[in-house]
């Protein structure tokens, strides 16, 4: 089969050919039909990731295909079933083996590339908002990064319960994308971001997926008692956060890291997919997804999510 993998630390990534895998107790093979790209790929890829495996080691964290062998005490799936899986790795290559507590099947309008584009970006949001933020209707959420993987489901699902979303991103066309998907305000990256949002009355909740001096704006735009989501630093600067404003205002600022539940709550997790799945199947939530790529075009797909040339999801097909 063929395999999209860091063969060392630190070495770019290839297109490799690799035996296909035998599942063990536990797992079972897919015949992989989609694999979402995510930043975390390219963090993987310089070793900076806080989950990044042992070289070599396959990229691709979440996948959608069809079970086609199982391994010993497997008895909730079979061969031939539709399914998802949040992997964090092994995604891009024809056959992956993942552990089979991990799988979720599809609902039958589901298409494996809109499973493997809902998964982490979809459920990212879900968990911050719902879970750890509890966002209510008639709140202000502040989406920073708004037109990309996970900013836009954020707008989408802060909409969905009933928030008053402001979208930030930068340039008219992504911020087409994050009025689409149902923002209420827009903020060019370009515009001074803590006036604009202080003028539309503050924000209640934020969701920074750029970190540095996008999230210090957004800080100084958040009302008192409001929660501070710092969901990754695609601006390169992790923020530091001044802790006597915290105490001025009453913030909270939470962390969000959708793989640290599968260890420790994994039925977090589970819950999320299964209602993110259910509002898929009922019409209400659509990945937007800008590219759909082969696998021999994965490196092309990784370059658009570095230079952000992507809207959404990129999904690789092998």
């Amino acid at each position: 089969m063929r395999s999209y993998q860091i063969l060392a630390a630190g070495a770019s990534p290839q297109l490799v050919s690799a035996d296909v895998p035998d599942p063990g107790d536990g797992q079972v093979r897919v015949a992989i039909r989609a694999c979402g790209l995510n930043f975390a790929d390219l963090l993987m890829q310089r070793g900076t990731y806080q989950d990044t495996p042992a070289a070599p080691f396959t990229l691709g964290m979440e996948i959608a295909g069809i079970v086609d062998k199982l391994g010993t005490n497997v008895s909730h799936l079979k061969p031939g079933d539709r399914i998802a899986v949040y992997s964090g790795q092994g995604g891009l290559a024809e056959f992956g083996v993942f552990d089979a507590e991990r799988a979720i099947k599809l609902p039958e309008t589901m298409s494996f590339e809109d499973a493997a584009a809902i998964q982490i970006a979809y459920g990212t949001s879900h968990i911050a908002l719902d879970h750890r933020a509890r966002l209510q209707p008639g709140e202000t959420l502040l989406v920073t990064g708004a037109a990309g993987g996970v900013g836009l489901t954020a707008v989408e699902i802060g909409k969905l319960m009933g928030a008053t979303v402001i979208a930030q991103a930068r340039g008219e066309d992504k911020l087409a994308v994050a009025k689409a998907a149902g923002a209420d305000h827009l903020i060019d990256a370009s515009e001074d971001l803590r006036q604009r949002v202080l003028e539309l009355g503050g924000a209640d909740v934020v969701y920074d997926a750029i970190g540095g001096d996008v999230f210090k704006a957004a800080f100084r735009a958040t009302n008192p008692e409001g929660r501070l989501l710092p969901i990754g630093f695609a601006g390169g600067e992790v923020p530091q956060i001044p802790a006597n404003h915290l105490l001025v205002k009453n913030l909270t600022v939470i962390g969000v890291y959708i793989g640290g539940y599968l260890k420790f709550r994994p039925e977090v997790v589970r819950n999320s997919f299964e209602t993110l799945f259910r509002w898929h199947a009922e019409g209400r939530i659509k990945p937007h997804i800008s590219h759909v790529l082969p696998l021999e075009q994965a490196e092309e797909g990784m370059r658009l999510l570095k230079e952000r040339k992507s809207t959404g999801k990129v999904v690789i097909t092998p």
